[in-house]
């Protein structure tokens, strides 16, 4: 029931990053459960914490946790909970650090007001996002993803 980061391990695992010996050497790393031989893994980035079914449930990732009044917040977890919401298209967390606000960036059919209070159902108060951005169409990155650093310049 504990939240960790998901290691891989296996015959097909890569041997680590092309040209990038720096980036290979910080996520591919000795299996932390033994030392008697090598056994690369691969440290995913994603946290992760085992049900009572035994499935492996998917939390958010690493590098999106932040500290918020004292809390420890996965962002994912908060665009979980509002792309979960059906009023919303598509939805990003992001943290503002000079703000010390938490922002959200949605493409909706309803007002903010009604999503705030939807999300206040199933989050706790000080992970609700204080300033909200409404996008209509997400800038994406060369992979196809949300491309967090455009959205950055737009806080």
């Amino acid at each position: 029931g504990e939240t960790g980061e998901l290691y891989l391990r296996g015959s097909l695992l890569a041997l680590g990053y092309y040209n990038d010996s720096e980036k290979t050497k910080k996520v591919f790393v000795q299996n932390p459960l033994h030392n008697t031989y090598s056994d690369l893994v691969y440290k995913t980035g994603d946290l992760v914490y085992e049900n009572d079914l035994n499935d492996i449930v998917f939390v958010g990732r690493k590098d999106s946790q932040i500290k918020h009044l004292g809390y420890r917040i996965e962002l994912g977890e908060i665009e979980t909970a509002i792309s979960g919401i059906k009023a919303v298209g598509n939805a990003c967390v992001l943290y503002n650090d000079n703000q010390k606000k938490i922002v959200a960036f949605i493409n909706h059919y309803e007002t903010c007001a009604q999503i705030r209070k939807k999300l206040s159902h199933s989050l706790p108060k000080y992970m609700i996002p204080t300033k909200w951005i409404t996008i209509e169409k997400f800038p994406l990155n060369a992979n196809g993803k949300i491309d967090r650093q455009a959205l950055k310049s737009m806080v």
